[in-house]
């Protein structure tokens, strides 16, 4: 299986802690290693970068490792292929428009069957599993709203895609459109909030730790999301399978 990386902000913030522990994963202390990428909102802009090469030894990690971006929304993934071909095609996360915005998906899991695809804007590039069912959820969103709703609307009608789409298999997911980041457990998925007051976070993947109260201002608050928990001595929340929560400004809240 997959493995995914998801960071909500109340304020601009980099990843470079979180991610330095969860490339790693991808092909050294871990199995991962059929392509990784990672999505950045800034704005109404996005910046995704993707490589079909082990996230552990990739040049273009090793880039992002060393650029401090900072964002509000965060989506990443390292690849277990099990359906579709290693490729960059196939690599997450997925990026498509609608109402004039972003959305990125990454996906952990296997589905066993695909709902059905009209002949419409949105059709998969690759051949995975996890590119048809984004395609097929923004499908279902742009039928049902013509226009962006309010965010309430909005979250119960992904509440009930998620619920239709979970009965097709494993459904591990991350869903962001800039404003807010959606996360939806199946199997295995955790999330910690890291606010006021700030302490120093381990990683478990490498033996390196920082200082969080030397970096952050006292209004600070950053959500990470991950399948495995990164770091040893901070408390990570398990999801329940078939919970889904939208993280908004650093905080989640249940639907």
């Amino acid at each position: 299986m997959c493995q995914l990386l998801g960071m909500n902000c109340n304020v601009p913030t980099d990843i470079c802690f979180s991610f330095e522990g969860f490339r790693k994963r991808g092909g050294l202390t871990d199995h991962h290693a059929d392509g990784w990428g990672i999505g950045f909102f800034e704005g109404p802009g996005c910046r995704l970068f993707l490589d079909w090469q082990a996230s552990s030894t990739s040049p273009v990690a090793e880039l992002v490792r060393n650029y401090p971006i900072k964002s509000t929304n965060v989506i990443a993934h390292i690849r277990k292929a099990t359906v579709g071909q290693i490729s960059l095609a196939n690599t997450h996360p997925f990026m498509r428009e609608l109402w004039g915005r972003y959305w990125l998906f990454a996906h952990n899991g296997d589905l066993k069957t695909l709902p059905a695809l009209n002949h419409g804007r949105y059709q998969p590039v690759g051949d995975t599993d996890s590119e048809h069912a984004f395609c097929w959820l923004l499908q279902q969103l742009s039928q049902r709203f013509a226009e962006e709703p309010a965010a309430e609307d909005l979250h119960t009608a992904l509440r009930e895609l998620a619920l239709q789409l979970a009965q097709h298999g494993s459904l591990n997911f991350l869903l962001s459109n800039g404003e807010w980041l959606a996360a939806h457990c199946a199997t295995h998925l955790h999330y910690l909030v890291r606010q006021a007051p700030f302490g120093e976070a381990h990683l478990i993947d490498q033996d390196v730790s920082v200082d969080f109260k030397a970096l952050t201002t006292p209004a600070d608050r950053v959500a990470l999301i991950a399948t495995q928990p990164l770091t040893d001595n901070e408390h990570w929340t398990a999801l329940s399978p078939g919970e889904l929560l939208i993280f908004r400004d650093g905080l989640p809240s249940r639907l």
